[in-house]
Formats: C-alpha cells, structure tokens, sequence
C-alpha cells in the first residue's frame, strides 16, 4: 500500500520541485553531487523562527540531516513528517534535523507553514549563498546527510525513499 501511495505522489509532484531546464541542469550535476560527498560541509549563520542562530558548526559531533526544501514543494511536504519521527526518534542518539527554507517569501511564509505542521526540529531560512556554499541546490527537496565529524556523507536530491534516509542515519549513529 506504502509503496502505491508513493508511485501515485512521484506521479502527481514527480521526484523533485523544478522545471525542465532544471531537471536537465540537475542530470547534469549529479556527478558534482557525488564529488561532494566526503567533503567537510560548510558552515552556515542563519536565524530559526525565534531569531536564535542556527549554525551547523554548534553540532560538531552529530549527525545531520540537512534539508534544503520549500513550502510549495510537493515531495518536500512528503518528507517533512519523516523528518519529524526522525528528529523523535534519533534525538537522543545523536541527530540533529535542520531544515532550511529557500521561499522567496522567507519567514512570511514559512512560519504559518511550521506552525500548521507542527515542525518538530529546526528551521531556518537560507538564500542563494547558502544553497551555492553546498555546491548549488538545483532541484528541491536536496537532503545532505552529514557525519559527526562535519563531512558530507550522502546526498539525496529530489525525493528518495523514507528507508533510505533511515539506512543513512542509523548507520552513521551506529559508527
């Protein structure tokens, strides 16, 4: 049943938030993508919505997961509960969720949506610096999964499934 709810949810928002030129672009950079991996990734300053920094050198020493996403983004929207049971579920392991909002429209419209949702874990905005700092973000959702020692160990661009993100996480809470 699982597995027809996600062929029908691929089939009405397809595997990631872009046009066609994008997804071209995207097939393009894929080998850059796995180029990144292993690679330390870099830091960030931005604000959640209580104004309070968010910076990923505060979790040196556990693992995140690092979301780029947007409010409209269909397979975004998918991914945001797992997430959430990932954030319950790994917290006390060593998890750290972050979500990072690249709306135009910033906080206007990413705080009612965190609100609506309930977001567990946290948000912040980011801009283009940020998207580019990680090797360009092309298409949403792109999902870096970072170790404890800061480096990129996986990236997952467009929607991938809920196991695979777990498979990831485990194994490096594991290590």
């Amino acid at each position: 049943m699982f597995r027809l709810v996600t062929v029908a949810a691929l089939l009405v928002f397809g595997t990631a938030c872009q046009t066609d030129l994008e997804a071209v672009r995207a097939q393009s950079t894929k080998e850059e993508k796995d180029k990144e991996k292993d690679k330390h990734a870099p830091d960030f300053n931005l604000k959640d919505i209580n104004g309070k920094p968010v910076k990923l050198s505060d979790f040196k020493g556990k693992v995140v997961l690092l979301n780029f996403w947007a409010t409209w983004c269909g397979p975004c929207k998918l991914e945001i509960p797992w997430f959430m049971e990932f954030e319950k579920e790994f917290k006390d392991k060593g998890l750290v969720v972050i979500g990072l909002a690249m709306d135009d429209e910033g906080w206007e419209v990413v705080k009612p949506y965190i609100e609506e949702k309930k977001i567990n874990y946290r948000i912040a905005v980011a801009d283009e610096a940020t998207a580019n700092a990680y090797g360009g973000v092309e298409s949403l959702p792109t999902t870096f999964i970072i170790d404890r020692e800061g480096r990129k160990a996986s990236v997952h661009v467009g929607l991938v499934s809920k196991s695979d993100y777990r498979n990831d996480i485990v194994q490096l809470l594991e290590r």
